[in-house]
């Protein structure tokens, strides 16, 4: 088990390294198919991946993603009304077909998914995005492998006992502090590409570790959702890992709050 999990780690790493570099419009197409199976597999859980509200889904997420790259919208508080209305006409004119947690799932995913995920594609977007967006994965894959380690060398006092027995405030501790220096030793290797000093290095040291922090709520969200409908995994997709939504649970949390934060800090 452990090696699957390992080579399928190195393989995502792999297919992460070339389509972060390559960038541009294969990046953001690979984004969008990443969001369609993950949005797939959090509709499944709810009986509706292959019912109108999920078509709706899909459907709004490709919309907002073509305005990634053709924007068209001039408020995108006009697409998340879009989104609602668009839900409650399928809701009204099959009633009683579908229960009303099953609207709120598709439109909760439209946005959970879908949409937090796209910027991972926004910030490579950005000025030397190319080496900012690598601290979205570094926030969130190398804040877990820290936190698994410490938490098995030194984790006693459980984090969330009832949510994930096996998660410790040790282990959250050394993936925040792991995250902070590897951050500080990143950022003094790319400095120059990026444009920072000492001190914007010290603010992504902390921007990456509240990124750290947030990472764990992202993944804790997820696995709560699991808990309450009872299955194990979101999917079988990557071996070892489980589905998108098990993989990138982290992610989804992570990218945007790094893209909002750099620009507002850096």
């Amino acid at each position: 088990m452990f090696k699957t999990r390992l080579i399928s780690g190195i393989i995502l790493v792999i297919l992460a390294l070339v389509l972060i570099l390559t960038g541009g419009d294969v990046l953001l197409l690979t984004t969008l198919a990443i969001s369609y199976i993950g949005m797939f597999e959090l509709y499944r859980v709810f009986k509706i991946e292959k019912e109108l509200p999920a078509i709706i889904g899909y459907l709004m997420a490709t919309i907002y993603y073509i305005n990634l790259r053709f924007p068209f919208i001039p408020d995108m508080m006009m697409f998340v009304l879009g989104c609602l209305v668009a839900l409650m006409f399928a809701y009204v004119f099959t009633y009683p077909k579908y229960k009303t947690e099953q609207l709120l799932a598709a439109f909760f995913g439209i946005f959970y998914v879908a949409v937090m995920l796209s910027y991972v594609y926004q910030t490579r977007q950005m000025t030397a995005g190319v080496y900012i967006v690598w601290l979205i994965f570094l926030c969130s894959w190398v804040c877990d492998t820290c936190a698994y380690c410490v938490g098995k060398l030194i984790g006693k006092h459980k984090m969330a006992p009832v949510l994930s027995p096996k998660k410790s405030i040790e282990g959250a501790v050394g993936g925040v502090a792991g995250t902070g220096l590897l951050t500080v030793l990143y950022g003094n290797v790319f400095k120059g590409a990026m444009g920072i000093d000492t001190s914007g290095i010290i603010a992504l040291a902390v921007i990456c570790m509240i990124g750290a922090l947030i990472s764990m709520v992202g993944d804790l969200t997820a696995s709560a959702i699991k808990r309450n409908y009872d299955i194990k995994d979101y999917g079988t997709l990557i071996p070892g890992h489980g589905g998108i939504m098990d993989r990138f649970d982290s992610v989804l949390v992570t990218a945007p709050i790094i893209y909002f934060m750099f620009t507002l800090l850096v």
